[in-house]
């Protein structure tokens, strides 16, 4: 099997298998679904909530902060984060736009 050749394939493709990787776990959406329901920042409280090891919990925001999804500040000991509006309006337009075309099968399947 060989490798992805991600330079055959439009910036627009790279950009949404990108986007689809990093939903693609169950504990990042607990953890994006957690910080929309709280309506404000989180801090430090997502190893009660989830009930992961706070190693794990690290390594999906740092998945989520990469793609922008999330930001996050530092104050101390203290690590904050919330959702970046601006960059959840353009995930939410990529993704509307992709799954908004038209299917026509035809009735071939």
């Amino acid at each position: 099997m060989g490798l992805t050749k991600t330079e055959i394939f439009t910036e627009e493709q790279n950009r949404l298998s990108a986007l689809f990787k990093v939903l693609g776990h169950p504990a990042r959406i607990a953890i994006l679904q957690h910080i929309i329901n709280q309506k404000a920042c989180i801090c430090n409280d997502l190893v009660e909530e989830l009930g992961l090891a706070q190693a794990t919990i690290s390594q999906h925001l740092k998945e989520l902060k990469n793609t922008g999804i999330i930001k996050g500040s530092i104050e101390g000991k203290s690590v904050c984060y919330c959702i970046d509006e601006k960059i959840w309006k353009t995930i939410q337009s990529q993704f509307n736009f992709f799954f908004d075309q038209e299917v026509n099968t035809n009735q071939c399947c």
